[in-house]
C-alpha cells in the first residue's frame, strides 16, 4: 500500500476556509470602535470650537461661551442596536431650544425678567456641530483603514 507525502488533518482543512463568525465579529468590534472613536473626535472638535469670551460672536461663526453650560452638556453615545452614533448638545432644565437655535438660527418668543409681555427675538446661525461633524467626516478613511483584524 503506498502512502502519499500529503496528510492532513480536518482542523488544519476547516482553518483554510472562510471563517464567517470570526470575520463577523471583528467587523462588529471595528465597528464599534471606529464609531465611538468618531462621536469623541466630534465632540471634542465641537467643543474647542466655541471659545470663551465677552463679546458675541459673527453669525456663521460658532458661539461664544459666556458660562460654559452648552460646551459642558456636548455628549455622544454610541448605540449598539443601531450600529450609530448620536452626538450633540443636550437639553438642560427648561423647555429651551438654545443648542438649536444657535446652530440653525430662528425665531423664539419669551418672557423677560419683570416684564409680562413676550418679546420675540432673532436668532442668526452660529454653527458649531455641522462644521465639527463634516472636519471629522473627512478623517474618516483613515480611522477605518486597517482596523478589522481577525
Amino acid at each position: 500500500m503506498a502512502t502519499s507525502g500529503f496528510t492532513i488533518g480536518l482542523r488544519e482543512a476547516k482553518a483554510g476556509f472562510f471563517d464567517r463568525p470570526a470575520v463577523q465579529n471583528a467587523t462588529d468590534r471595528a465597528t464599534n470602535r471606529n464609531l465611538s472613536r468618531f462621536g469623541a473626535f466630534v465632540r471634542t472638535r465641537s467643543r474647542s470650537s466655541i471659545r470663551k469670551r465677552k463679546g458675541v460672536s459673527e453669525p456663521g461663526q460658532p458661539p461664544s461661551s459666556h458660562v460654559g453650560t452648552l460646551k459642558k452638556f456636548i455628549f455622544f453615545s454610541f448605540e449598539l442596536t443601531n450600529k450609530s452614533v448620536v452626538i450633540g448638545p443636550t437639553r438642560t432644565s427648561g423647555a429651551g431650544t438654545a443648542p438649536e437655535l444657535l446652530e440653525h438660527g430662528g425665531n423664539s418668543r419669551f418672557v423677560p425678567p419683570r416684564q409680562r409681555r413676550p418679546v420675540a427675538a432673532r436668532y442668526r446661525p452660529r454653527p458649531f456641530m455641522t462644521p465639527a461633524f463634516v472636519e471629522e467626516q473627512k478623517r474618516l478613511p483613515d480611522l477605518w483603514r486597517n482596523s478589522v483584524r481577525a
